[in-house]
């Protein structure tokens, strides 16, 4: 006996893939030359299937977007209930957005808020507040380890890296060719641990990278 699914379950899927498949090829290609026809033609369906379920392009951009900061927010989440020490915290979780977002190669970012900035001012406005909270524990955190130094103005520190990793995505400051984004994050992040641990995060950090290096 087959078992039918009601048709507002099999419509949800159907939206779910839509958003799937748009927001990695938005990534990969870029918001403004992946089109209508090239999600339907990647997906094999018609471009009525998705107008059934998003009424223009830049509908389908939000809840991509949107449902892309959901999964990279919650694979953060999941990083830092794992309690590795903070210095091992942050390069997993630059790793794992790196894989999420295919190492900007298209410059999603820079896209987004040339051409959606409504979407773009949201998203950054988000992404703030997130980005806050999880840099803030991983500070109090480090302070705590005594591998960061204790009379760091945690709130400050917190800014100016929010500020540093938005403007390593500014592609006049960093052209891609000079400055590819899997290089660029992987400095930028030692650049920023560097001028925030003690001596024992000094080791700690050095020992990490020694460690990666030979891998």
């Amino acid at each position: 006996m087959c078992l039918k699914f009601p048709e507002v379950y099999l419509s949800s899927i159907m939206r779910d893939k839509i958003v799937s498949k748009a927001a990695e090829m938005f990534i990969t290609l870029g918001f403004k030359s992946v089109t209508m026809d090239d999600i339907a033609n990647e997906m094999g369906i018609s471009k009525k299937t998705i107008y059934t379920h998003f009424k223009n392009k830049t509908d389908l951009v939000k809840e991509a977007t949107l449902s892309l900061f959901q999964v990279i927010t919650h694979g953060i989440d999941c990083i830092c209930e794992l309690d590795n020490n903070p210095i091992e915290e942050l390069y997993a979780i630059k790793k794992f957005v790196m894989i999420q977002l295919k190492n900007e190669k298209s410059s999603p970012q820079y896209q987004l808020q040339k051409y959606y900035p409504e979407i773009s001012n949201t998203l950054r406005s988000m992404h703030f507040e997130t980005m806050q909270e999880c840099t803030l524990r991983n500070l109090k955190k480090g302070i705590d380890q005594e591998l960061y130094r204790g009379n760091l103005n945690i709130e400050f520190v917190s800014r100016i890296y929010f500020v540093g990793v938005s403007g390593t995505k500014d592609e006049m400051l960093f052209p891609n060719d000079k400055f590819p984004k899997a290089q660029l994050m992987e400095e930028f992040l030692e650049y920023h641990l560097r001028g925030i641990v003690t001596k024992k995060g000094q080791l700690t950090l050095n020992k990490f990278i020694n460690d990666q290096t030979n891998d």
